[in-house]
């Protein structure tokens, strides 16, 4: 998301992603009124939302999925994770590049093309996402069955049960093991993993984006507000035992066991300072390929680590041998 005082994303998007430039509330409002209270006037004259108040961001997300992905029901209790949406698009679209570096330069799409979520989340972003602009068909896992059952209420109110399938990660300690099935084959996985290494990383790392947060707000003075965690999250979504950088070691050793039935595995990585680590721990697993496609907004500076098995000729073989059983490509959202 932007910084507090501006509606506008600088031009760093993926020049696919729908949200370049500044938000247009008054389109945004008109399709989804319940943002309208929570606009305000900047003090130089634009249109924006408090970014420190949940739940102005959590109603922007709503009216950005809905306007922009024809998302009509997304309602996610205040506890869990409300993710940015322009950032999660930019993930979806970079992978749709990474596809089709293997398959003539052109984004496959439709639902011959199968993704795999792993930690979905009760928000189903990438899932709602992913179907929207590409038509991809999306298999998301999730150790948390309450957040599963939100999912698949946003899943069922949007009627994409044919799109989107969900599944509970039931053996504790493994990520890909207990949650894709043998027979199965994906074109890509994803993945946002969880960022910090405990509780306490996590809790202060939230004060202080918190207190960022509230210190250049357009809202109410600091000291007269309430500083919840503007994006939410629940522990499983924010932190675990050894944080992001052993969440993504761990599913590159796993990735080995399903190796021929995944065309590139793929992970957000927050921190650049990890990404040696897991360079040696691709080189050990054995991984023919990698790439690192960086991303950013404002000052924030990200990246998806990707990564195969498969040999180029054997990627293109691939998408030759998926091509006859492809349906015509889905049109994305808004599209004509």
């Amino acid at each position: 998301m932007s910084h507090p005082k501006s509606s506008a994303r600088p031009q760093l998007l993926h020049p696919r992603n729908r949200h370049q430039g500044h938000y247009d509330f008054k389109r945004l409002t008109r399709v989804s009124p319940a943002l309208k209270p929570y606009l305000l006037r900047t003090p130089a004259g634009d249109t924006s939302i408090d970014f420190a108040d949940p739940r102005a961001v959590r109603t922007l997300n709503q009216a950005l999925l809905k306007a922009d992905y024809g998302v009509a029901h997304w309602e996610i209790p205040e506890s869990y994770l409300c993710p940015p949406v322009p950032g999660r698009a930019d993930y979806i679209h970079g992978l749709a590049d990474l596809l089709a570096s293997d398959c003539g330069g052109e984004p496959p799409r439709g639902p011959s093309v199968r993704v795999f979520d792993l930690g979905t989340g009760a928000n189903a972003i990438y899932p709602l996402i992913g179907h929207a602009e590409y038509g991809w068909r999306f298999t998301g896992s999730d150790i948390d069955p309450t957040a599963l059952r939100i999912a698949d209420a946003i899943v069922r109110g949007n009627g994409l049960t044919d799109a989107i399938e969900l599944r509970a990660q039931t053996l504790r300690g493994h990520l890909f093991h207990g949650a894709m099935r043998r027979e199965e084959r994906f074109d890509v996985t994803l993945c946002n993993p969880p960022f910090h290494s405990s509780a306490t990383e996590a809790s202060r790392s939230g004060r202080i984006k918190r207190a960022n947060l509230a210190a250049h707000s357009d809202g109410p003075p600091r000291a007269s507000r309430k500083l919840p965690l503007n994006f939410g999250g629940r522990d499983g979504e924010l932190w675990c035992q050894g944080g992001e950088a052993r969440f993504v070691r761990k599913m590159i050793r796993e990735s080995v066991d399903f190796a021929d039935q995944v065309l590139w595995f793929s992970s957000l990585v927050s921190k650049s300072a990890h990404l040696p680590g897991l360079r040696s721990e691709l080189r050990r697993a054995g991984a023919g390929e990698v790439r690192e496609v960086p991303m950013a907004q404002g000052n924030k500076q990200s990246r998806f680590l990707a990564w195969t098995f498969h040999a180029s000729d054997a990627r293109r073989a691939w998408w030759a041998d998926k091509a006859g059983d492809r349906t015509p490509p889905t049109p994305a959202h808004g599209d004509a």
